[in-house]
């Protein structure tokens, strides 16, 4: 049996992050861009075996069409161009994600529809496509709840860590990790895509192509059916992606080699968009999926520890969801003369202090342990000014959740 892989990339960087590291570590931006554009440059001329999915966060669909940016890293990579390679259906699939890459079960609510339609509204654009299939979770951070929001938003699937998931339907090791399920919440159902958490974990560290087709072949020895075995890391983060060495980076010394063993018929695995494998082999049984995030260096992706381990990560959170109720408050409850065209329409202030709230949702902003989380904490003051022009402030954190 002939396994089909299906890879999957994350590319995230937070607001504004390329730009100071160009100010201050030049380097390490450009690793990140070269890292970014060795992409699609290591798969021209294979077009008929490449399939590579992608995730690419809103605040980094930004950075990369802004003319501005785009004109202070020319001369190293053309970023107007790397969107339109990223264009090309034949080599990527693209997904949808949430616009400031925030861990969505972690957040009010009441916000996530904003950054899933933040996003939809850039990516649209950029990419000229009106639909996407998949869904990528920032952090992988996934709860039942969330399945009505993604199937409003027209996702037809969503990726989910091996190690969350558990059966309702009777059916085999290799037939839960290695085989799409679905997942119901209430009325509505989605698809769910099975990451292999171990070889995405040598994915991102770095394997031996020999080493991976073993380990492939010893997993889904005992399926009767057509294994999908799915492996998903970031795309950019961590020198085996973004070592510029030809022949020591995850594209030339691992995928190239093995999309030219696969074509020499030397490779018992294929390539294949997740679309594809749904549309050929359909979805097997029912499962649930428990709460939690891919895993990190810091922990398994139970409980959320990465973004919640700290009292002030807890407090900083807590803040979150104040601001947010009293954002969401002042939305529904419009001043008068707050109309255009007999439309009610927000105050600009709100609305300003929205954005803002979401910025501050940002997972990069808890995931350091305490390192970012004043950035969220900026974030909500600067929310908290805006809403007080307009007489809409919520009131001070208390002296519990005050930060050093």
């Amino acid at each position: 049996m002939i396994a089909q892989h299906a890879l999957v990339l994350n590319l995230h960087q937070p607001a504004g992050n390329l730009e100071g590291l160009l100010e201050h570590r030049e380097w390490e931006a450009k690793e990140i861009l070269f890292a970014m554009d060795r992409i699609p440059r290591s798969l021209w001329g294979y077009e008929d075996l490449a399939r590579v999915h992608l995730s690419l966060s809103g605040t980094l669909l930004a950075t990369l069409s802004d003319t501005t940016f785009q004109e202070r890293v020319y001369g190293s990579v053309d970023c107007g161009s790397l969107l339109w390679y990223f264009q090309n259906q034949e080599l990527f699939e693209i997904l949808g994600t949430g616009y400031y890459h925030p861990v969505l079960p972690l957040i009010p609510e009441a916000d996530r529809s904003a950054h899933l339609e933040r996003w939809q509204g850039i990516a649209r654009h950029l990419f000229w496509r009106g639909h996407f299939q998949g869904f990528w979770l920032p952090e992988m951070g996934f709860s039942m709840e969330l399945i009505p929001l993604l199937r409003a938003f027209g996702y037809r699937y969503v990726l989910v860590d091996s190690e969350h998931v558990e059966p309702l339907t009777k059916m085999s090791w290799q037939e839960l990790r290695y085989r799409p399920h679905l997942a119901r919440y209430g009325n509505d159902s989605i698809i769910v895509v099975v990451r292999d958490r171990d070889l995405s974990n040598a994915q991102e560290s770095g394997m031996e192509l020999d080493w991976f087709l073993a380990e492939v072949a010893e997993r889904t020895k005992w399926c009767d059916f057509v294994p999908l075995v799915t492996t998903c890391t970031d795309g950019e983060n961590g020198g085996w992606f973004r070592n510029v060495t030809p022949g020591a980076n995850f594209w030339s010394a691992f995928y190239q080699p093995l999309l030219e063993r696969i074509r020499a018929a030397e490779a018992a695995i294929k390539p294949v968009f997740i679309h594809d494998h749904l549309d050929n082999y359909g979805v097997l049984g029912e499962v649930r999926v428990n709460t939690g995030a891919w895993n990190t260096g810091w922990h398994d992706g139970r409980g959320f520890t990465q973004w919640t381990g700290s009292a002030r990560q807890r407090a900083t959170l807590a803040d979150i969801r104040a601001v947010s109720a009293a954002i969401h408050a002042a939305r529904a409850a419009i001043p008068d003369g707050a109309a255009e065209g007999g439309a009610a329409v927000p105050l600009p202030e709100v609305e300003e202090a929205y954005w803002l709230l979401l910025r501050a949702e940002t997972s990069c902003n808890f995931y350091w342990g305490e390192d970012w989380v004043g950035r969220a904490d900026a974030d909500l003051a600067a929310a908290r000014a805006a809403l007080a022009r307009v007489g809409l402030a919520p009131p001070e954190p208390p002296e519990a959740a005050a930060k050093p």
